[in-house]
């Protein structure tokens, strides 16, 4: 159990020591996978940057995710294909809701484009960082875009997650780090004592912390 998401990043961060001093680049899932990373890239002396990817919800339980979806030079979709036929989603529906989740992910590269630094991730060593892992989805989705961009090496590194979800996810990354599992695993939040919900101005704020620590 976790107190909080920064309690959860400073554990994770001492499982990836070992990348301190290379040539490594922590890349956050926003919203809640940002405070997680400003931990790790605190400690690894590591600059930080997120990648926009969102969920794509099932409309009638939109905590449910039927896919995901990346947006930028190298842009993905995942389906999850059996909660997809679970719920008999349309592929017009689908569609729909993807077009929703890019234009909250247009809304968001324009509000964080002030904050965000310019990084090259070519050739780096990217740590891939949620607050946890519920279907895999979102995380498969920027681990596929991530490798796209020519990288040396993918880490996964999570708080939480299922043990099926991470050997279905060992195909998309060199290394996959996590602390806490459980079966049945639930929600993500259940392994936390304190996990509100993060405004934009919370990742704002994140990124705030780590270029005042680096000045």
């Amino acid at each position: 159990m976790f107190k909080d998401r920064q309690d959860a990043g400073r554990r994770l961060a001492a499982a990836l020591l070992k990348y301190r001093g290379q040539d490594v680049v922590v890349v956050g899932l926003p919203r809640g996978g940002i405070p997680v990373a400003l931990e790790i890239a605190r400690a690894l002396a590591a600059p930080m940057t997120m990648i926009f990817v969102r969920k794509i919800g099932v409309p009638a339980r939109p905590e449910v995710a039927m896919g995901a979806v990346v947006d930028g030079a190298n842009s993905y979709v995942v389906r999850n294909s059996d909660i997809i036929r679970l719920t008999g989603v349309s592929e017009s529906v689908f569609q729909s809701a993807m077009d929703a989740e890019l234009k909250e992910i247009a809304r968001r590269k324009s509000l964080f484009k002030g904050i965000l630094p310019s990084i090259d991730i070519a050739g780096k060593i990217v740590i891939l960082v949620d607050d946890g892992i519920a279907t895999g989805a979102t995380m498969k989705a920027a681990a596929i875009a991530i490798e796209q961009c020519g990288v040396e090496r993918i880490v996964i590194a999570v708080p939480a997650a299922p043990s099926e979800v991470v050997a279905d996810l060992e195909n998309d990354a060199e290394e996959i780090v996590y602390l806490e599992s459980a079966s049945p695993f639930g929600a993500v939040g259940s392994f936390y004592l304190n996990f509100p919900q993060l405004s934009d101005g919370d990742v704002i704020d994140c990124f705030q912390q780590l270029t005042a620590s680096a000045s």
